[in-house]
């Protein structure tokens, strides 16, 4: 069972910057396979520190099932992730996101990135990436930065999706309150 809680819109730690991880040790590595679990519970194919509360620059994603449901896991984790260069060909996906529960909405995208980042050990790597792992990275890159996928649509469906969360949260019974 995952140990960490995805929080969710309108909750303003989503629309805060993440500071640089400084040093890759055991408890970013541990802080890593939770971030694991809580992305395979929920489930999805990436997740961001941030969607978690914890503003560090840092995520964890899994596409391979997405493409082949009999495929293995192959979870990737980047630490201080940066976008080194996208194509001018861009592709329009369905996204969906954790943080905002059971809607979806078409957004264009670059099709092929290559990113920077430090892996689970601390060392500096680069990949490219395309399809739905471009697609992915740049949706948690864009966590790490305060920016949602809803911010790609027009303000009249944003401001819609944002009513709706709003008036969720104010709906529910507030949990975790002792």
């Amino acid at each position: 069972m995952a140990k960490l809680d995805i929080i969710t819109l309108p909750d303003r730690k989503l629309r805060l910057v993440s500071e640089p991880v400084e040093r890759v040790d055991d408890d970013v590595r541990k802080f890593a396979d939770d971030m694991l679990d809580a992305m395979y519970a929920a489930p999805g194919i990436g997740l961001a520190a941030i969607q978690v509360g914890v503003p560090r620059r840092m995520l964890v994603c899994d596409v391979a099932q997405r493409e082949d449901e009999e495929a293995d896991r192959d979870p990737m984790v980047l630490i201080n992730p940066q976008i080194l260069a996208s194509s001018d060909e861009g592709v329009v996906r369905e996204e969906g996101c954790l943080s905002i529960p059971d809607y979806f909405a078409e957004v264009e995208r670059p099709d092929s990135i290559r990113v920077a980042f430090l892996d689970r050990d601390g060392k500096a790597q680069e990949i490219e990436a395309t399809g739905v792992l471009a697609t992915c990275l740049q949706h948690e890159i864009d966590h790490l930065n305060g920016k949602l996928f809803i911010d790609y649509l027009s303000k009249l469906k944003r401001d819609m999706v944002i009513r709706r969360f709003t008036k969720q949260a104010k709906l529910s019974p507030k949990s975790g309150i002792l």
